[in-house]
């Protein structure tokens, strides 16, 4: 598995410019279907906190399962490519080139489907209860102090990283949906910081009547992104090149 994710790292970091770029626009667009159907799913809660939280998780799991199935290079799951860097399979320019690439065109994926989402008034279901837990949610994300946003990055990407890590262990589809399943679904339910989610679920609460500041958007996105980054290339990546590929 571990030389597999490698030779995959070493792919990703080798694609054009210009399939980066469209391959990051559907990624972006993919994790936000998971966000839509994260926030429907969570909406009129209630006193069911728990159980919602985790069938929202499952929901949300729909993102990752579109990117890994259909294909599509999404940022945070790209921090695995650090495996291949620190083999020395890839080069430092390659790795960043990439992950630069792949940010913006996931932010430019997001942003669209945020424009469709309010194009479709989809905050307008369930008589606008829909549109009122989306603003909530991204209150709620902003209102999260700088440490708790950075620390639920970390946990959040290294789960996600183990998620795309244990779909290389699949032989079939349903068993790479199986792997991606209960990873994002625990990321979810438990409340941590995702990147790219954000990049949805936040300008969609201000579409959808929330009290968002740019500012406060800005550094969580900044935050969260370095918390992805260290959660996933530390906390997998180079952890499990450690454990697996150094040489003795």
């Amino acid at each position: 598995m571990a030389r597999r994710v490698e030779e995959a790292g070493v792919a990703k970091a080798r694609l054009s410019v210009r399939r980066l770029a469209m391959l990051g626009m559907l990624a972006g667009a993919f994790i936000a279907f998971g966000a839509m159907f994260f926030t429907l799913v969570t909406t009129g809660a209630g006193d069911s906190f728990g159980p919602v939280r985790l069938l929202g998780g499952a929901a949300f799991s729909l993102g990752l399962i579109l990117v890994v199935i259909g294909g599509a290079e999404l940022f945070t799951g790209n921090a695995l490519i650090v495996m291949a860097w620190v083999d020395g399979k890839v080069g430092l320019g390659d790795l960043l080139r990439n992950w630069a690439i792949v940010f913006v065109a996931n932010l430019a994926g997001a942003l669209a489907m945020v424009a469709l989402a309010w194009a479709a008034g989809l905050g307008d279901l369930g008589g606008g209860a829909v549109g009122r837990n989306a603003a909530k949610i991204a209150e709620a994300k902003l209102a999260l102090s700088p440490l708790a946003a950075f620390a639920r990055a970390i946990l959040c990407n290294a789960l996600v990283c183990l998620a795309v890590w244990l779909t290389f262990a699949a032989r079939e589809v349903s068993g790479k949906i199986l792997a991606i399943l209960w990873p994002i679904t625990a990321f979810v339910a438990l409340g941590f910081e995702h990147s790219i989610a954000n990049m949805y679920l936040i300008p969609a609460g201000w579409a959808f009547g929330g009290v968002i500041d740019l500012g406060g958007f800005a550094e969580n996105l900044v935050l969260v992104t370095l918390g992805n980054v260290i959660g996933g290339a530390g906390g997998v990546a180079a952890s499990y090149w450690a454990i697996y590929l150094e040489k003795d």
